[in-house]
């Protein structure tokens, strides 16, 4: 079965994975998961740049 994901769901997917990744391990390297989630999730450029600049805000605001 083929599965067909909304526009976006992958990439709510690899927030939710990255996010996750972070909780258990503190000082993991947000740009080498970004990449592992690239790939992992099939992103584009454009996506990857987006979750770059998500996770670096989200850094900053804390």
């Amino acid at each position: 079965m083929h599965d067909i994901l909304p526009e976006g769901e992958d990439l709510r997917r690899a927030i939710k994975w990255i996010s996750g990744s972070i909780q258990e391990n503190t000082r993991a390297s947000v740009s080498q998961l970004v990449e592992e989630a690239t790939f992992k999730f099939d992103l584009s450029p454009k996506d990857s740049e987006f979750l770059m600049n998500f996770f670096r805000n989200r850094k900053e605001g804390q």
